[in-house]
């Protein structure tokens, strides 16, 4: 899967969880740029990426994660052949 298509996977994602047709996923992008990124959007976001990249992350990946650009390195690692 190519780095585009992961991130307009995620701009897809972030969009239906947010409820905002205007937020795009971009590398720098964090919860902290988002006021209503909390933990159960968190979890939202990773299970609608699970389901959608046919992926399953660990929680000692995802504690690594600090944007959204390390998110879709993640994904596209494990969707690698």
């Amino acid at each position: 899967m190519t780095e585009p298509e992961i991130f307009d996977g995620l701009t897809a994602i972030l969009r239906q969880v947010f409820d905002d047709p205007g937020i795009v996923a971009t590398p720098d992008l964090s919860a902290r740029d988002v006021a209503e990124w909390d933990s159960f959007n968190h979890i939202n976001i990773v299970v609608a990426a699970e389901m959608r990249f046919g992926v399953s992350f660990k929680s000692s990946e995802l504690e690594e994660l600090r944007n959204v650009g390390d998110f879709a390195a993640l994904i596209q690692a494990k969707t690698r052949p």
